[in-house]
């Protein structure tokens, strides 16, 4: 456990900024581990990538999701609904 608490600490030091790059890390990562299905390859290898993109989109959600916290997430909330507002 306190390798987890660790861990969190220290992706909590990490700017804003850095937590938005890495929360947009993941969709590239959810739409390579999907469209690798279109390749004409083995069933097996389709298998090992999906599990490797899938579990390098699900690591860089939680990350970013970490490294923004709870603070983040709502301004990142804000920024969104003034976006939205002014069009």
């Amino acid at each position: 456990m306190k390798s987890v608490k660790r861990i969190k600490d220290t992706l909590g030091k990490f700017s804003f900024r850095t937590g938005v790059i890495v929360l947009a890390l993941c969709i590239p990562f959810y739409i390579l581990s999907f469209a690798q299905m279109a390749l004409p390859i083995s069933a097996a290898a389709k298998g090992t990538l999906w599990v490797i993109f899938f579990g390098l989109a699900k690591t860089t959600q939680y990350g970013g999701l970490t490294i923004l916290g709870a603070e983040g997430l709502k301004r990142l909330k804000e920024y969104k609904n003034r976006t939205l507002n002014q069009k």
